[in-house]
């Protein structure tokens, strides 16, 4: 069994331009890389808070003996409520690093991955939500589909739907490894022999993981919530390994560092133009991608993108 590697480690930290006497917010503690590393750049007064959905991650973050970090149990959606119940309103940073852990794909008892015989499970909170299993049992045919090309990006959506509903009448879907190898059958006899370096179940477990995780829905609910707790000169350091996700935080971030457009030809100051203006968010350079050398010694970091953003304003 590997341990995990924090993806981006120093990148997303130093991203964060940290202040020693500063408020940080992690939201995906998972093992916490970046969380001990945050904590090791904080002065005696300097703050860490940690969430996460995974009951796992939150007994990791228990063994972390300091009284500038608490970790809670929940979804960084539920951030701003959280912190609110906690007296905090106002941070200085805050790191979301999106998708899954290495313990939590290596631990055969969660189902999400195909490599081995597992109980198709694949939820982030075991304590609570429906399984993948049980959502198998008795999802459409249409709405599989649609989880799988939505979510997946696969575009034999159609077939490996029909196939797991065909499947599912002869007996219950209950493995991973049952599940894997229905849509091997129909992805394989497909793909051409370039595109075998991926399993061909990779796309619709992500798919399905997704979907029975809210992950994007939680996204989109979290995004807006970092720009309101931001303090001035808080930065917001995003890691995502899925292009769905990347998307969506480019596109966030990208509104939320335009301005409205002035008419042209107004004689307005720089303080003038952030009075009036709704830009929120200043862009903190290009993606950062992991180097070929973490790739290497970490081949789950091929996929990952950061983006950085800084909080510009209090205005509106």
């Amino acid at each position: 069994m590997h341990s995990h590697i924090t993806v981006l480690l120093h990148e997303a930290v130093d991203a964060l331009a940290i202040k020693p006497d500063g408020i940080y917010v992690d939201g995906t503690f998972g093992r916490g890389g970046h969380s001990r590393l945050i904590l090791s750049k904080l002065g005696k007064s300097g703050r860490l808070i940690a969430f996460d959905k995974d009951p796992a991650a939150i007994l990791s973050g228990e063994a972390i003996k300091d009284k500038r970090f608490c970790i809670m149990h929940g979804s960084f959606s539920k951030m701003q409520l959280m912190l609110q119940e906690m007296g905090i309103k106002k941070i200085d940073g805050v790191l979301l690093d999106l998708g899954v852990s290495s313990p939590q794909l290596e631990e055969i008892s969660r189902g999400f991955s195909f490599r081995c015989a597992g109980p198709l499970d694949m939820r982030m909170d075991t304590n609570s939500g429906q399984t993948a299993a049980e959502w198998l049992a008795t999802v459409t045919e249409d709405q599989l589909e649609k989880v799988i090309r939505d979510y997946g990006e696969e575009r034999y959506a159609r077939q490996i739907a029909r196939a797991i509903i065909m499947a599912r009448a002869r007996q219950p879907i209950v493995t991973t490894l049952q599940l894997a190898e229905i849509i091997s059958a129909v992805v394989r006899s497909r793909q051409r022999q370039r595109e075998n370096m991926r399993h061909p179940a990779t796309r619709t477990f992500q798919a399905i993981r997704i979907f029975l995780n809210q992950e994007l829905e939680e996204l989109s609910l979290t995004l807006p919530q970092c720009i309101e707790l931001l303090n001035a000169g808080g930065r917001m350091v995003v890691i995502s390994f899925h292009s769905l996700e990347d998307r969506m935080v480019k596109q966030f971030m990208r509104a939320a560092a335009n301005p409205d457009e002035l008419p042209r030809g107004v004689p307005l100051r720089e303080k003038d133009l952030q009075r009036f203006s709704k830009q929120k968010l200043k862009l903190i350079g290009k993606a950062v991608r992991p180097s070929e050398n973490e790739i290497a010694a970490n081949v789950r970091a091929r996929s990952a993108v950061m983006r950085i953003a800084e909080r510009i304003t209090l205005n509106g």
